[in-house]
């Protein structure tokens, strides 16, 4: 394999590029923003719409499947006819569906419209990530703009609710959708002046085939995780998995018979590629469950309310917030490499102090093992994904950051789904062996199946705590804590891991690329 080691003498980026990064940072945050905005407007869509509980579930839904479904094929169209043009098509149809959503009259058509803004957001992470790599040569300049460029999507999570929840305080709940449309006019109106056009010009038409092939694999697959992770195991998502991984094992067969496939198979040939696309969806798979975890314990294990659990998150918050924009120092200073091996190490520390304050329902504890979480994760995930693009080919850089969202995508379901499943398992145990015999057989198995039911059961019964109740928490807690304890054993065997392959493929400080 031929190695280009990266010149540190790489032309540095004027303001018009630092001008384009903020374009792109804002498309982002509003791409971010509609993942989380619609949770504080669905009572009163809901008041509105009056939709029914299957409308509701795709109402939430909806949009988060289309993005990941999309993510690869809007990706790979980018390269093809150009990651810009791919980019202002996107943001044209996420206004117009933006239009749509905010004037909906009925559920169905509210759907409709939120699956219109998930195809259109769909082109915002690819077509955003790979055009950073065209502005920004400088390698050193390059990791300071992903990590930009990831604050935005971490920053539209935290102001999203806000800005949601003031808009709502006094207007209408289609105004959460109606702020998208100024901010996607906007970049229609200055990208072409400050973005480059970049496209594979020997680039061929998309393979419609594999398109489906893709869908039909991603969204089953995403959809059974998804559902595993709110409704427990049922028959209906593990036939989903199934049946998407079926899928994916002909997309896979169809991309090696393609002169011009949708994913290029031969970039997992690439070691350091494989190796961060591991580490960067076995971070997202870690992240997602812990935090999940940590959500549920400051209210149902601790009983705050969720304004106090908000409150008491936002140290955690900033901590990842400034981290995304201070990485890149990392980076620079100690080498891709030892950024995401040290990163990984302090992940490591972090979910094991997790561990114990779980396990001792600290919370105090928890929140110190929060930050460090974030300090360990942020650099890890920014520096892979710099990784990920960077050992592409250049004509190939759309792609690569498609299979760079969509590994992530993957990594928040399946932290959610499997973490939390074994989490339930602990807790079931635990219960196992409670005295219930107070209790009804409605209430028996409320309290034995989630922490949730047994603090909903207990309030229901009087303001004296059964004793029962304790034994619940802890039982909680204790499956917080296995959790917690795998995430750490794991991330430790990853780092050793990743040495060994970036080791081999000479991704050393110096950054060196191979190609």
């Amino acid at each position: 394999m031929q190695v280009q080691a990266i010149v540190q003498d790489q032309p540095l980026a004027g303001r018009r590029e630092w001008i384009g990064l903020c374009v792109l940072s804002v498309a982002c945050l509003i791409y971010s923003m509609d993942l989380s905005v619609l949770f504080l407007a669905m009572p009163a869509i809901v008041a509105d719409l009056d939709p029914s509980a299957s409308e509701l579930l795709w109402i939430n839904d909806i949009y988060g499947f289309m993005v990941a479904g999309f993510l690869v094929t809007m990706g790979t169209l980018g390269d093809r006819i150009g990651r810009r043009r791919v980019l202002l098509i996107g943001a044209s149809a996420f206004g117009v569906a933006s239009a749509l959503a905010a004037f909906s009259n009925t559920a169905q058509q509210l759907i409709i419209a939120r699956a219109l803004l998930g195809i259109a957001g769909a082109t915002f992470a690819p077509s955003t990530l790979s055009l950073v790599v065209n502005l920004f040569s400088n390698e050193n300049e390059r990791h300071r703009a992903i990590g930009i460029w990831g604050a935005a999507f971490a920053l539209g999570g935290l102001v999203g609710p806000l800005i949601g929840g003031v808009l709502l305080q006094y207007f209408h709940w289609g105004s959460v959708f109606l702020i998208n449309i100024p901010i996607m006019l906007a970049l229609l109106i200055v990208a072409p002046f400050l973005l480059p056009e970049y496209k594979n010009e020997g680039g061929e038409k998309l393979d419609l085939l594999s398109v489906a092939l893709s869908l039909a694999t991603v969204l089953p697959i995403i959809y059974g995780f998804k559902h595993m992770a709110a409704d427990g195991f049922a028959p209906r998502q593990l036939v989903a998995i199934a049946a998407g991984v079926l899928v994916g094992v002909l997309f896979v067969r169809r991309q090696k018979s393609l002169a011009h496939p949708l994913i290029d198979l031969r970039l997992f040939r690439i070691p350091a590629f494989t190796a961060s696309l591991i580490v960067n969806l076995a971070g997202m798979f870690f992240v997602f469950g812990v935090f999940l975890f940590q959500n549920l314990f400051l209210q149902l294990v601790l009983g705050l309310s969720p304004l106090e659990a908000a409150l008491w998150s936002v140290p955690s918050a900033l901590v990842f917030t400034i981290m995304s924009f201070q990485a890149y120092r990392f980076t620079s200073r100690l080498g891709p490499v030892k950024t995401v091996l040290l990163g990984l190490l302090v992940y490591a520390v972090g979910v094991s102090v997790m561990a114990a304050a779980a396990y001792a329902e600290s919370l105090v504890g928890v929140l110190t093992a929060s930050m460090l979480v974030g300090l360990g994760f942020v650099p890890v995930v920014l520096t892979t994904t710099s990784l990920i693009v960077g050992t592409a080919p250049p004509e190939q850089a759309g792609s690569a950051s498609a299979i760079s969202e969509t590994s992530a995508e993957f990594g928040g379901a399946l932290g959610v789904a499997l973490l939390g499943s074994l989490g339930t398992l602990v807790y079931r145990m635990t219960m196992d062996g409670v005295d219930l015999s107070g209790l009804n057989a409605a209430q028996q198995l409320a309290v034995s199946t989630t922490l949730a039911g047994a603090v909903e059961t207990a309030k229901a019964m009087g303001d004296t705590a059964p004793v029962w109740l304790e034994a619940a928490r802890s039982g909680f807690s204790l499956g917080f804590a296995v959790c917690c304890a795998i995430a750490a054993v794991t991330l430790l065997g990853l780092a050793a891991l990743a040495h060994r392959i970036y080791s081999s493929a000479h991704i050393d400080e110096s950054a060196a690329v191979p190609h």
